[in-house]
C-alpha cells in the first residue's frame, strides 16, 4: 500500500489485507474489503465497494455508485457502468443468512456492463460482450453478445471497440473502427485478426471518432 503509483483519495478506505496493483487509481468514499484483490491500471471511481475476497483483473474501470460483491470475479479490460447491480444470491432474505452460499458470476476480459444493468448472479458475461444500459441479464452471454431490455434477450454481436457487427448476408463481418473482420458459426463469435486474449495496439487503444460517426459513414 506504500507504492507511490497507486492513487488513493483520503475519504476511501482500504482495509488491511487488500491487495491493490501498481498504477490502481481509487477516487471519493470508496471501500475495498480485506481480502480485496484489484489489478493494475484499474480505475475505481466515487461510492465503490470492493468486498472482501473479489478479485478484479488488470485495466478495469469501475464508474461510480457500483457495489461488488463476494462471488464476484472480473477478468482484465472489464468496464462496469454507473449504478451497474451485481448480485450474489439468487433468494436473499434477511432473516435468513447464505454467507456461505454465495453464487459465481463470472465476467471475462474485455466485457462492458452499461449503466443501471442488474447482472443475477450464478452465470457468466462472455469476453467482449456488450450488456446495455438497464438490461436485466439472467443467463450467460456469448463471447461478444449484445444484451439488451428486461429480461435481458441477446440481440446481435458487438466488436471488440463496440460497434454491432452484421451477419446477415454472411458469416463474416468488419468492425468500421478497427476493420477486424469477425467470423460467426452457429451462435459463436470469434475475431479473426486478432485473438482474444492479446491486447490492442496502441494505434487501436485511443478513439478517434465518436460511435455515431461510424453510422454516418456506414450510410
Amino acid at each position: 500500500m506504500s507504492n507511490s503509483k497507486i492513487k488513493i483519495h483520503p475519504s476511501s478506505v482500504v482495509d488491511k489485507g487488500a491487495i491493490i496493483g501498481d498504477r490502481t487509481s481509487i477516487w471519493h468514499f470508496s471501500h475495498i474489503c480485506t481480502g480485496a484483490v484489484i489489478g493494475k491500471n484499474c480505475s475505481i471511481a466515487q461510492n465503490v465497494l470492493v468486498a472482501d475476497n473479489v478479485i478484479l483483473g488488470n485495466n478495469v474501470k469501475v464508474q461510480n455508485n457500483v457495489a461488488i460483491y463476494g462471488g464476484v470475479s472480473i477478468e482484465d479490460d472489464v468496464f462496469l457502468g454507473p449504478s451497474c447491480v451485481l448480485t450474489n444470491v439468487t433468494n436473499p432474505r434477511s432473516q435468513v443468512s447464505r454467507k456461505s452460499l454465495y453464487e459465481k458470476t463470472f465476467i471475462r476480459k474485455g466485457a462492458t456492463i452499461g449503466a443501471n444493468a442488474t447482472i443475477v448472479c450464478g452465470i457468466t458475461l462472455g469476453r467482449y460482450c456488450f450488456i446495455g444500459a438497464g438490461a436485466v441479464v439472467i443467463k450467460d452471454v456469448p463471447d461478444y453478445g449484445l444484451v439488451l431490455g428486461n429480461p435481458g434477450n441477446l440481440r446481435g454481436y458487438m466488436s471488440r471497440h463496440g460497434h454491432k457487427l452484421s451477419f446477415e448476408s454472411s458469416n463474416t463481418s468488419i468492425c468500421p473502427e478497427s476493420k477486424f473482420q469477425y467470423q460467426k458459426v452457429g451462435d459463436k463469435v470469434r475475431c479473426l485478426d486478432l485473438d482474444e486474449e492479446s491486447t490492442l495496439s496502441n494505434e487501436l487503444s485511443v478513439g478517434k471518432f465518436s460511435y455515431d460517426s461510424y453510422k454516418i459513414q456506414k450510410h
